[in-house]
């Protein structure tokens, strides 16, 4: 009987030490999710006839204070700005300490975005705001709209709105002066909301004002506008279309890089700079290239010792003339001429394309060949871009096939007198089902011309055609590399074949880009056609 009891003992015992280590367990109860509140306000929020210099808002709970001076937004917006406290450290209490003189019968608001959060578990406040009014009451009216970006489907954060009153706005006002009234987009990308505005008439500006000085500088920021002022109140919803403005054209001193070679930058779309260079008043010959995918230009000399050291360089745009005068020094020679062969992937609709990469003074076609593996020659357009440093070869192709590119010795001169060796290169096209057909169908076309551009999810531009006229309404791109294309049409009014950016001054938007809301997802050996009503 004892070896019984014995046994069960040891059954149990496990079962109830167990049992009491479940119901010890420490699990530190429910994380809190609750953000803290306010108890009251000194002086009351919404309070009028303030005349006071600090403002005391008490919480439940301690709080903190994160990136007020990013997300803290007062409008209209002061002069100096308040001191804040707690800052770095846990209070239950916000103080406000003014540091400016409050205009008269003024309705001011503090909205502090998502800067207030609790102390234990960053809870936040979100979007709380104060308002107090100097005068006998509180404005309440209000104006709500969206940001968009003229060029690009991404919409830029920490947007700055602004109201200017229009009986005292100039076209110099935005570059000068703050505005009446002020909030920001935050982090909520497009949303806008102006609150706690006076009737009146205004002019509506936004910025993104990388310097947060509410003042507009072209060189920075980019800026949106409308044209006309508008009345307040009305229920409109205004969207804004930001844009960065062309620079005036100006040009940066030029900078040697080698015995031959300068490099200088340009505000300007590089294509129709003119430069001269002088020594000792003698013109040199010299060249002028860009450098790949980059607004600066590269600037050739001959390979000779410059008489006392010193070049006298013209540099002209229409009618913008810059003068340098710059002392050179000993270095080395300039890159020898090289040829950057293109090695990927044959495309059907594409031409072949080769880089150089010093300045070419002559190509011999009769020194090109373009043959099949059979070695059958194979008639063939050759183009080259001399300001590009690019060329291009294109001929019919044929599916499954293998093509050679040959060029003899001395196919290319540059400007130096350097010919080029014998190159030659190897490609394969793929078979027709490897690529698929898109059909792009416009209705109700308001105007041409426009540019037609199938885009990546980087906005590279990866395809284009051109519409000139309702003539033609099917646009049509065969054989192209599967992928997810955004259809981007952008509407050339200036017929330069170009996206026109906007003018403050000038009051010109920028030219109008419509996106086609969905991916068109070609895949291979696949037909795909799409309408696109561009009315809507």
């Amino acid at each position: 009987m004892k070896h019984l009891k014995y046994l069960l003992f040891l059954l149990i015992f496990p079962l109830i030490v167990t049992n009491c280590a479940k119901r010890g367990t420490i699990t530190g109860g429910a994380k809190d999710t609750i953000p803290p509140k306010i108890l009251k306000s000194i002086p009351e929020n919404f309070s009028t006839e303030f005349n006071g210099k600090e403002i005391k808002i008490f919480f439940d709970e301690y709080i903190k204070i994160k990136d007020v001076n990013k997300q803290l937004i007062v409008s209209p917006p002061l002069k100096n700005t308040p001191s804040i406290t707690p800052m770095g450290g846990a209070s239950k209490t916000i103080s406000i300490i003014l540091n400016d003189t409050l205009a008269e019968n003024t309705t001011y608001s503090f909205n502090f975005g998502q800067s207030i959060v609790d102390n234990n578990e960053e809870n936040p406040f979100n979007q709380f705001k104060y308002v107090m009014s100097t005068g006998s009451h509180i404005d309440s009216l209000s104006i709500r709209g969206t940001i968009k970006d003229a060029r690009s489907k991404k919409v830029d954060n920490y947007v700055t709105v602004m109201l200017y009153e229009a009986a005292t706005f100039a076209d110099s006002t935005v570059y000068k002066k703050t505005p009446r009234y002020i909030t920001n987009t935050l982090d909520s990308l497009k949303f806008y909301e102006l609150d706690n505005l006076k009737a009146g008439s205004y002019y509506l500006v936004a910025l993104k004002d990388e310097n947060r000085n509410n003042l507009y500088e072209p060189k920075l920021d980019k800026i949106g506008f409308f044209k006309d002022p508008i009345t307040i109140p009305n229920d409109t919803l205004y969207q804004i279309e930001l844009f960065k403005e062309r620079q005036a054209t100006d040009f940066k001193k030029p900078v040697q890089l080698s015995q031959n070679k300068l490099n200088f930058g340009t505000t300007t779309p590089p294509k129709g700079v003119e430069v001269e260079v002088h020594n000792n008043g003698n013109l040199l010959a010299s060249r002028l290239t860009r450098v790949p995918e980059k607004d600066s230009l590269q600037l050739w000399i001959p390979k000779i010792k410059v008489k006392n050291d010193s070049l006298a360089i013209k540099i002209k745009k229409e009618d913008v003339v810059k003068t340098y005068a710059l002392k050179t020094k000993e270095m080395k020679t300039a890159d020898t001429m090289s040829v950057q062969l293109n090695v990927k992937e044959l495309k059907f609709n594409e031409p072949y394309v080769f880089q150089v990469n010093t300045p070419v003074e002559k190509i011999n076609k009769d020194l090109l060949q373009v043959f099949k593996a059979d070695s059958i020659n194979i008639p063939f357009k050759m183009d080259f871009d001399t300001f590009e440093g690019r060329g291009s070869i294109d001929f019919e192709k044929e599916e499954n096939q293998v093509y050679v590119i040959k060029a003899l010795p001395g196919a290319i001169t540059d400007f130096y007198g350097s010919v080029s060796d014998s190159l030659q290169v190897k490609l394969r096209t793929k078979d027709y089902a490897s690529y698929g057909n898109l059909t792009l169908n416009f209705t109700n076309v308001s105007r041409f011309p426009f540019m037609i551009e199938l885009i990546d999810a980087t906005e590279k531009v990866l395809l284009s055609s051109y519409a000139v006229s309702d003539e033609r309404k099917t646009y049509e791109f065969m054989n192209i590399t599967p992928n997810k294309y955004t259809v981007r049409i952008t509407y050339d009014d200036n017929k330069d074949g170009e996206w026109t950016t906007g003018d403050f001054l000038q009051k010109k938007q920028a030219e109008e880009i419509y996106y086609f809301p969905m991916e068109l997802d070609v895949r291979a050996n696949w037909e795909v056609n799409q309408t696109i009503d561009l009315k809507q």
